[in-house]
Protein backbone atom coordinates (compact mmCIF):
# COMPACT_ATOMS: atom_id res chain seq x y z
CA UNK A 1 0.00 0.00 0.00
CA UNK A 2 1.59 3.32 -1.07
CA UNK A 3 1.89 6.15 1.45
CA UNK A 4 0.94 9.69 1.06
CA UNK A 5 0.69 12.98 2.60
CA UNK A 6 -1.84 15.64 3.09
CA UNK A 7 -0.57 18.68 1.78
CA UNK A 8 -3.99 20.74 2.94
CA UNK A 9 -2.54 19.78 6.35
CA UNK A 10 0.96 20.44 5.85
CA UNK A 11 0.24 24.06 4.68
CA UNK A 12 -2.26 24.58 7.47
CA UNK A 13 0.05 23.65 9.96
CA UNK A 14 2.93 25.20 8.87
CA UNK A 15 1.07 28.63 9.47
CA UNK A 16 0.69 27.39 13.19
CA UNK A 17 4.35 26.82 13.24
CA UNK A 18 5.22 30.25 12.32
CA UNK A 19 3.41 32.07 14.77
CA UNK A 20 4.52 29.13 17.47
CA UNK A 21 8.12 29.37 17.07
CA UNK A 22 8.12 33.46 16.89
CA UNK A 23 5.64 33.71 19.67
CA UNK A 24 6.35 31.54 22.41
CA UNK A 25 9.35 30.42 24.00
CA UNK A 26 10.55 27.20 24.42
CA UNK A 27 9.18 25.27 27.93
CA UNK A 28 12.19 23.74 28.45
CA UNK A 29 14.27 27.05 28.21
CA UNK A 30 12.03 28.98 29.57
CA UNK A 31 12.20 26.19 32.91
CA UNK A 32 16.31 27.01 32.66
CA UNK A 33 15.82 31.14 32.61
CA UNK A 34 13.55 30.60 36.00
CA UNK A 35 16.05 28.32 37.76
CA UNK A 36 18.77 30.80 36.42
CA UNK A 37 16.18 33.80 38.00
CA UNK A 38 16.07 31.85 41.33
CA UNK A 39 20.01 30.99 41.53
CA UNK A 40 21.47 34.60 40.84
CA UNK A 41 22.76 36.94 43.52
CA UNK A 42 24.02 39.38 40.86
CA UNK A 43 21.01 41.99 41.21
CA UNK A 44 21.56 43.43 37.68
CA UNK A 45 22.23 39.92 36.02
CA UNK A 46 18.55 38.76 38.16
CA UNK A 47 16.55 41.98 37.27
CA UNK A 48 18.13 41.12 33.78
CA UNK A 49 16.68 37.66 34.25
CA UNK A 50 13.75 39.04 35.15
CA UNK A 51 12.99 40.87 32.21
CA UNK A 52 13.52 38.52 30.15
CA UNK A 53 10.99 36.60 31.56
CA UNK A 54 8.12 38.94 31.59
CA UNK A 55 9.14 39.98 27.42
CA UNK A 56 8.41 35.94 27.43
CA UNK A 57 5.19 35.81 28.88
CA UNK A 58 4.03 38.93 27.20
CA UNK A 59 4.95 37.89 23.76
CA UNK A 60 2.75 34.58 24.14
CA UNK A 61 -0.09 36.46 25.63
CA UNK A 62 -0.05 39.35 22.90
CA UNK A 63 1.16 36.97 20.07
CA UNK A 64 4.22 39.23 19.41
CA UNK A 65 7.58 38.44 18.52
CA UNK A 66 9.66 37.26 21.19
CA UNK A 67 12.83 39.39 19.68
CA UNK A 68 12.55 41.76 17.04
CA UNK A 69 14.90 39.66 15.02
CA UNK A 70 12.85 37.06 14.18
CA UNK A 71 15.95 35.41 12.61
CA UNK A 72 16.61 33.45 9.38
CA UNK A 73 14.38 30.47 9.07
CA UNK A 74 16.45 27.32 9.35
CA UNK A 75 14.05 24.36 8.24
CA UNK A 76 14.75 20.55 9.19
CA UNK A 77 12.74 18.19 7.83
CA UNK A 78 12.37 14.29 8.74
CA UNK A 79 11.09 11.82 6.53
CA UNK A 80 9.59 8.83 7.63
CA UNK A 81 9.66 5.06 6.44
CA UNK A 82 8.24 4.53 2.93
CA UNK A 83 7.65 8.10 2.64
CA UNK A 84 8.43 9.63 -1.10
CA UNK A 85 9.27 13.59 -0.85
CA UNK A 86 10.71 15.84 -3.68
CA UNK A 87 12.40 18.83 -4.07
CA UNK A 88 8.53 20.60 -4.67
CA UNK A 89 7.44 20.04 -1.22
CA UNK A 90 10.24 21.18 0.52
CA UNK A 91 9.70 24.42 -1.93
CA UNK A 92 5.74 24.62 -0.77
CA UNK A 93 6.87 24.38 2.93
CA UNK A 94 9.14 26.96 2.09
CA UNK A 95 6.40 29.51 0.46
CA UNK A 96 4.19 28.67 3.50
CA UNK A 97 6.80 29.71 5.73
CA UNK A 98 7.39 32.60 3.71
CA UNK A 99 3.54 33.09 3.68
CA UNK A 100 3.38 32.72 8.13
CA UNK A 101 6.05 35.55 8.41
CA UNK A 102 4.62 37.87 5.99
CA UNK A 103 1.03 36.79 7.51
CA UNK A 104 2.12 37.88 11.02
CA UNK A 105 3.84 41.00 10.30
CA UNK A 106 7.42 39.41 11.03
CA UNK A 107 10.13 41.14 10.05
CA UNK A 108 11.81 40.00 6.35
CA UNK A 109 15.28 37.90 6.75
CA UNK A 110 16.73 37.57 3.18
CA UNK A 111 19.43 40.31 1.57
CA UNK A 112 21.83 39.55 -1.15
CA UNK A 113 25.06 38.09 0.69
CA UNK A 114 27.39 40.66 -1.52
CA UNK A 115 24.85 43.88 -2.80
CA UNK A 116 22.75 43.59 0.16
CA UNK A 117 19.60 45.35 -0.74
CA UNK A 118 15.99 45.05 0.59
CA UNK A 119 15.29 42.33 2.55
CA UNK A 120 12.92 39.83 1.37
CA UNK A 121 10.82 36.78 2.47
CA UNK A 122 13.21 34.56 0.83
CA UNK A 123 16.11 32.24 1.47
CA UNK A 124 14.62 29.74 4.02
CA UNK A 125 17.58 27.16 5.09
CA UNK A 126 16.72 23.51 4.74
CA UNK A 127 17.55 20.42 5.83
CA UNK A 128 16.05 17.07 4.68
CA UNK A 129 17.07 13.63 6.25
CA UNK A 130 15.43 10.13 6.29
CA UNK A 131 14.73 8.30 9.03
CA UNK A 132 13.82 4.93 8.94
CA UNK A 133 12.88 4.59 12.39
CA UNK A 134 9.70 7.12 12.70
CA UNK A 135 6.43 7.23 9.94
CA UNK A 136 5.34 10.45 8.55
CA UNK A 137 7.02 13.90 8.61
CA UNK A 138 8.45 15.93 11.01
CA UNK A 139 8.97 19.45 10.09
CA UNK A 140 11.09 21.31 12.84
CA UNK A 141 11.26 25.60 12.29
CA UNK A 142 14.30 27.11 14.08
CA UNK A 143 14.42 31.00 13.24
CA UNK A 144 17.59 31.69 14.31
CA UNK A 145 18.81 35.52 14.85
CA UNK A 146 22.08 36.22 14.02
CA UNK A 147 23.32 38.05 17.05
CA UNK A 148 23.97 34.75 18.21
CA UNK A 149 24.36 33.29 14.95
CA UNK A 150 27.47 35.56 13.89
CA UNK A 151 29.34 34.37 16.81
CA UNK A 152 29.93 30.77 15.40
CA UNK A 153 32.92 28.92 15.36
CA UNK A 154 34.50 26.23 13.76
CA UNK A 155 37.99 24.47 13.95
CA UNK A 156 39.70 21.58 12.42
CA UNK A 157 42.07 20.08 14.74
CA UNK A 158 44.71 17.44 14.80
CA UNK A 159 43.10 13.91 15.18
CA UNK A 160 46.05 14.37 18.05
CA UNK A 161 44.59 16.80 19.39
CA UNK A 162 43.41 16.36 23.20
CA UNK A 163 40.33 16.63 24.99
CA UNK A 164 41.51 19.49 26.71
CA UNK A 165 42.54 21.39 23.56
CA UNK A 166 38.42 20.99 22.25
CA UNK A 167 37.41 22.48 25.80
CA UNK A 168 39.86 25.37 25.29
CA UNK A 169 38.52 26.25 21.48
CA UNK A 170 34.71 26.17 23.09
CA UNK A 171 35.79 28.17 25.86
CA UNK A 172 37.70 30.60 23.85
CA UNK A 173 34.67 30.96 21.05
CA UNK A 174 32.27 32.07 24.21
CA UNK A 175 34.55 34.50 25.19
CA UNK A 176 35.21 36.21 21.68
CA UNK A 177 31.63 35.92 21.86
CA UNK A 178 31.68 38.73 24.79
CA UNK A 179 28.72 40.71 25.95
CA UNK A 180 27.41 40.54 22.76
CA UNK A 181 24.86 38.27 21.03
CA UNK A 182 22.64 38.36 24.17
CA UNK A 183 23.34 35.97 26.89
CA UNK A 184 22.27 33.56 28.62
CA UNK A 185 23.66 31.88 26.03
CA UNK A 186 22.55 28.31 24.91
CA UNK A 187 25.62 26.51 23.23
CA UNK A 188 25.25 24.15 20.62
CA UNK A 189 28.69 21.97 19.90
CA UNK A 190 29.16 19.17 17.29
CA UNK A 191 31.85 17.43 16.59
CA UNK A 192 32.97 14.52 13.30
CA UNK A 193 32.02 14.12 10.52
CA UNK A 194 33.13 17.03 8.11
CA UNK A 195 33.34 21.14 8.65
CA UNK A 196 30.23 22.02 7.39
CA UNK A 197 28.58 18.93 9.12
CA UNK A 198 30.45 19.82 12.51
CA UNK A 199 28.34 23.21 12.21
CA UNK A 200 25.06 21.66 11.19
CA UNK A 201 25.34 19.41 14.40
CA UNK A 202 25.97 22.28 16.53
CA UNK A 203 22.59 23.45 15.20
CA UNK A 204 20.82 20.66 15.55
CA UNK A 205 22.05 19.78 19.52
CA UNK A 206 20.22 23.16 20.38
CA UNK A 207 16.93 21.42 19.00
CA UNK A 208 17.07 19.14 21.53
CA UNK A 209 15.19 19.68 25.19
CA UNK A 210 18.20 21.60 26.86
CA UNK A 211 16.87 20.83 30.46
CA UNK A 212 17.76 17.39 29.85
CA UNK A 213 20.47 14.91 30.33
CA UNK A 214 22.74 13.55 27.54
CA UNK A 215 21.72 10.27 27.22
CA UNK A 216 25.59 9.69 26.61
CA UNK A 217 27.07 9.65 29.66
CA UNK A 218 30.56 10.85 28.63
CA UNK A 219 29.33 13.59 26.62
CA UNK A 220 26.76 14.55 29.66
CA UNK A 221 29.87 14.23 31.84
CA UNK A 222 31.46 16.85 28.93
CA UNK A 223 28.12 19.07 28.86
CA UNK A 224 28.74 19.64 32.64
CA UNK A 225 31.59 20.62 32.79
CA UNK A 226 31.64 22.69 29.93
CA UNK A 227 28.78 24.79 31.67
CA UNK A 228 30.80 25.18 34.75
CA UNK A 229 33.77 26.28 32.99
CA UNK A 230 31.62 28.91 30.95
CA UNK A 231 29.41 30.64 33.82
CA UNK A 232 33.00 31.11 35.33
CA UNK A 233 33.85 33.31 32.93
CA UNK A 234 31.22 35.71 34.84
CA UNK A 235 30.19 37.73 31.48
CA UNK A 236 26.45 37.54 32.87
CA UNK A 237 23.08 37.93 31.15
CA UNK A 238 23.02 40.33 28.66
CA UNK A 239 26.95 41.09 29.90
CA UNK A 240 26.02 42.30 33.14
CA UNK A 241 27.88 39.68 35.18
CA UNK A 242 26.71 36.85 37.27
CA UNK A 243 26.52 33.36 37.68
CA UNK A 244 24.85 32.65 34.25
CA UNK A 245 26.38 33.25 31.16
CA UNK A 246 25.22 30.18 29.79
CA UNK A 247 22.07 27.71 30.59
CA UNK A 248 23.19 24.81 29.04
CA UNK A 249 25.76 23.69 26.81
CA UNK A 250 24.73 20.54 24.41
CA UNK A 251 26.97 18.07 21.73
CA UNK A 252 26.43 15.95 19.62
CA UNK A 253 29.22 13.70 17.42
CA UNK A 254 29.48 11.50 14.39
CA UNK A 255 32.37 9.57 13.06
CA UNK A 256 34.82 11.38 11.18
CA UNK A 257 38.11 10.95 8.32
CA UNK A 258 41.10 9.09 10.39
CA UNK A 259 43.10 12.27 9.22
CA UNK A 260 40.81 15.01 11.30
CA UNK A 261 38.75 16.46 13.93
CA UNK A 262 36.36 19.14 12.73
CA UNK A 263 34.97 20.83 16.50
CA UNK A 264 31.97 23.21 15.44
CA UNK A 265 30.02 26.10 17.45
CA UNK A 266 26.85 27.42 17.30
CA UNK A 267 25.33 29.88 19.94
CA UNK A 268 21.91 30.25 20.58
CA UNK A 269 20.87 33.78 22.91
CA UNK A 270 18.03 33.62 24.94
CA UNK A 271 15.75 33.23 23.14
CA UNK A 272 15.86 29.61 21.34
CA UNK A 273 12.96 29.17 19.38
CA UNK A 274 11.84 26.27 17.49
CA UNK A 275 8.84 24.59 16.88
CA UNK A 276 7.76 20.87 15.40
CA UNK A 277 4.71 19.46 13.60
CA UNK A 278 4.62 15.76 13.06
CA UNK A 279 2.20 15.00 9.81
CA UNK A 280 0.81 11.63 9.40
CA UNK A 281 1.04 9.33 6.28
CA UNK A 282 -2.10 8.34 4.63
CA UNK A 283 -2.59 5.11 2.99
CA UNK A 284 -3.93 5.49 -0.17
Amino acid sequence: MAKALNLKKIKKEIAQLVTKANFILRSDVLKLLWKAYREETNKKAKKTLGWIIENAKIAKKENLAICQDTGLPVLFVEVGKGINISSLLIEEIEKEIAKGYQKNYLRAWAVNPLKRGKPSYRGVISHAEFSPKSGGLKITLFPKGFGSENKSQVKMFNPTASLDDIEDFILESVKKAGPEGCQPFIVGIGIGGTSDLALALAKKSLLDRVDKPNKDYFLNKLEKRLLTKINALNIGPMGLGGKHTCLAVKIKTTPTHIAGLPVGVNISCHALRSATIKIPVINV
